[in-house]
């Protein structure tokens, strides 16, 4: 919350006979929360960002356990640099070159050191979202709504988009969904940093991927179009296998969609995180100063430069959709 310029009321009255102009900063509108559980998980969410703020499960002593990296004070996410539990939009990940062509037209993006990320300089994770649905029925969920304007960061058209969390039972299902009023593109996912137990490090938890193959990138991580196979690679985690201080900051390439496409596990915490998802990427990234991994399920970063990659083109009277399911268990 920014605090109001104030003086006392002599001090006032002296700016005003010398004229002198008083800024006032602008307040910031209050950041609204909620809560919705099942006897398996508690979510709380908040409008700013449709950021996922806790997700609370019981380990296998019984003890809740927050499983997502956030702060206790909804204030303190205005001035997040990392994306905390954010949705991401309207393009996930890196754009390369900071622009994109759709229909011979050139649509300059926001950049910084060569390339757009996740939406630009204030991306659907900065925004204020509108709560339209609450339902804490026996399938609780929240639906949240945000409408970017024509060119909001350069991309084109009105853009009408919805996140819902529903709970299921021991899983958090996410879905979002947009339509446009002219052609544009649209690559959303939800960006929370997962954490199973109190330690500082991941290296330990058991991480199993299906996914035969990643995308191959620079050194600043955009795709250069190539896809590799992960066989005799250190990012070969077809199999389970302990993370051990692989810095992961990559997009993999999701093989059958109807399988399991991530499983991580913590021994600690007895917690394992199963993840569902109906597109056709996932970006597993681990963070280098906290503890925890993201499983960013989306479209191909860069997808709007490389034509052999899958489309993120949306059309009038089309809709786009993300629908991924995160289930928890104790082992």
């Amino acid at each position: 919350m920014v605090s109001l310029l104030c003086y006392p009321k002599d001090e006032r009255n002296i700016l005003m006979l010398q004229k002198t102009p008083i800024f006032i900063a602008k307040e910031r509108p209050p950041l609204k929360q909620v809560t919705i559980n099942t006897p398996f998980i508690t979510l709380i969410v908040l409008d700013y960002g449709a950021i996922i703020q806790k997700l609370l499960v019981k380990d296998k002593h019984g003890k809740s356990t927050n499983v997502v990296v956030g702060y206790d004070y909804p204030s303190l996410y205005p001035s997040d640099k990392v994306f905390l539990g954010a949705c991401v939009g309207r393009f996930a990940g890196r754009i390369s070159g900071a622009k994109f062509e759709l229909d011979r037209e050139i649509y300059p993006l926001y950049q910084e050191h060569g390339m757009h990320l996740h939406g630009g300089k204030e991306g659907f994770g900065k925004k204020y979202w509108h709560i339209e649905q609450v339902d804490r029925g026996e399938e609780p969920f929240v639906k949240l709504s945000y409408y970017s304007k024509h060119l909001e960061e350069g991309y084109p058209g009105n853009l009408k988009v919805t996140v819902t969390y529903k709970l299921l039972k021991n899983s958090l299902q996410i879905t979002h969904e947009a339509t446009t009023d002219r052609t544009t593109i649209v690559n959303l996912t939800n960006h929370s940093y997962f954490r199973l137990d109190d330690s500082d490090r991941v290296n330990h938890y058991e991480l199993q991927l299906n996914c035969p193959k990643i995308l191959e990138t620079h050194e600043n991580i955009i795709p250069t179009g190539k896809v590799l196979s992960v066989k005799g690679t250190e990012y070969d985690f077809l199999s389970p296998k302990k993370i051990s201080g692989l810095p992961l900051d990559t997009p993999y390439v999701i093989g059958d969609p109807a399988d399991v496409v991530a499983k991580v596990y913590s021994k600690k915490s007895g917690i394992s995180l199963k993840v569902h998802t109906d597109q056709p990427a996932v970006v597993v990234y681990t963070p280098p100063h906290f503890p925890g991994i993201c499983f960013e399920t989306q479209n191909y970063p860069d997808a709007p430069n490389h034509k052999n990659f899958p489309s993120s083109v949306l059309r009038p009277g089309e809709i786009y959709k993300n629908e991924s399911r995160f289930t928890f268990e104790v082992e």
